[in-house]
C-alpha cells in the first residue's frame, strides 16, 4: 500500500500484512473514525490498519482506484464525496440505492460494493436509548443527502406516520414520492410538507403532533434551528424525542426542545453504530458479539468532553 495516499503521515511497517482501511473526505482531520474502528478491532482481536484519506474534490475516483488496486480492504465515506462513491460502486445495496448515496465501499470477487449504514446507525442509537420506532408518528426535517439516507430503515421499523418537511415542498415530495413503495409495503403513510407550512400550523393552533423529531438539515453546522420558536413550542412536548444528526455540541434545535420539556440526543451515537455496521460488513458479522459499540460511545463522549 502507498502510504502517499494517506492524510496523516504513516509508518509503512504499521501497515504491512495488515487488512488495510481508512475514511475518506476533505477535510478530514477531525474525523473520529480512525479511533473508533481502532476499538473495535482492540474489542474483536482484529489485526488492521485505519486510516485518513483527503482527496481534493476533483480526486475521489483516482484515490479510491488506487486503494483498491494495491490491496484495501474498505472505505468509510463523508462529506463531500458520498455521490461519487454512489457512481464509483459497481453493485449497490437496495438501502445504498434508495438513499442515492454510498458511506460504505469494500472490495470482493473483483467488485467493488456499497451501502449506505447512516441510517442503520441511527436505528441502532434510537434502539440504544430506549425509542421504540414502531407505530411512531416521526417528523423529519430536510430533504437532503442526510435524510434520503435514513428514511429506508426508519420506515422498516414500521413507525404510523413518516412527514418529510423542507424549506422547499417539492424536494419533499420527491423523497416521498421515492420512498411510496417501501412506506406502502410497511403500512406507513408518509406526507410531504414545507418548514413554512410547519410554521403556519402552529400559528394557528393546527400543528401535528409527533413522537421523534429529527434534524436533518445543515442549520446546526451554522448554528441556529430549522424551527422558528413559535413552531417549536407547538411541536415540542414532553412525550417528543429531539434527535440532531449533529453531534458534538448542544445545538439551537436541541435547546428549542429542551425549553419545551422534550427529551434530546445528537447524533455521536449514530456516528459509532453506523461505524459498527461498517466494521461488521467488513470483519463480519459474527464478531458482533465481540464489539461494544455502546461503550465506545461512552468513551468517546469521555474523550470529547
Amino acid at each position: 500500500m502507498d502510504t502517499k495516499l494517506f492524510y496523516d503521515q504513516v509508518d509503512p511497517a504499521a501497515i504491512l500484512d495488515r487488512a488495510c482501511y481508512a475514511v475518506v473526505g476533505n477535510p478530514i482531520g477531525h474525523s473520529k473514525s480512525p479511533w473508533i474502528h481502532q476499538r473495535f478491532a482492540e474489542q474483536a482481536a482484529q489485526e488492521m490498519y485505519y486510516g485518513r484519506m483527503q482527496p481534493s474534490v476533483e480526486q475521489f475516483n483516482t484515490n479510491a482506484q488506487a486503494f483498491f488496486q494495491q490491496g484495501g480492504h474498505g472505505l468509510n465515506v463523508t462529506v463531500p464525496f458520498k455521490l461519487e462513491a454512489c457512481a464509483f460502486a459497481t453493485q449497490l445495496t437496495a438501502r445504498a440505492q434508495l438513499a442515492g448515496a454510498v458511506n460504505t465501499l469494500w472490495q470482493e470477487a473483483g467488485q467493488i460494493f456499497g451501502d449506505n449504514t447512516d441510517g442503520l446507525g441511527l436505528v441502532s442509537d434510537l434502539d440504544a436509548q430506549g425509542i421504540e420506532l414502531k407505530g411512531m408518528k416521526i417528523l423529519i426535517l430536510g430533504a437532503g443527502g442526510a435524510a434520503r439516507g435514513v428514511i429506508g430503515p426508519l420506515l422498516a421499523e414500521g413507525p404510523a406516520t413518516v412527514m418529510i418537511a423542507n424549506r422547499s415542498l417539492g424536494k419533499a415530495e420527491q423523497l416521498v414520492t421515492l420512498f411510496a413503495e417501501l412506506a406502502q409495503s410497511k403500512g406507513v403513510a408518509m406526507i410531504a410538507n414545507s418548514i413554512e407550512q410547519l410554521a403556519t400550523q402552529a400559528s394557528s393552533g393546527t400543528a401535528h403532533q409527533f413522537d421523534l423529531i429529527i434534524n436533518a438539515t445543515a442549520a446546526s453546522l451554522e448554528a441556529i434551528s430549522p424551527l422558528s420558536d413559535q413552531a417549536a413550542a407547538q411541536l415540542f412536548q414532553p412525550r417528543t424525542f429531539a434527535y440532531d444528526l449533529v453531534y458534538g455540541k448542544l445545538t439551537p434545535f436541541m435547546q428549542q426542545a429542551l425549553k419545551h420539556g422534550s427529551r434530546v440526543s445528537d447524533g455521536l451515537g449514530m456516528l459509532v453504530e453506523q461505524a459498527a455496521a461498517a466494521f461488521l460488513i467488513w470483519r463480519g458479522g459474527a464478531l458482533s458479539s465481540a464489539i461494544n459499540p455502546r461503550l465506545v460511545l461512552t468513551e468517546l463522549r469521555h474523550a470529547l468532553a
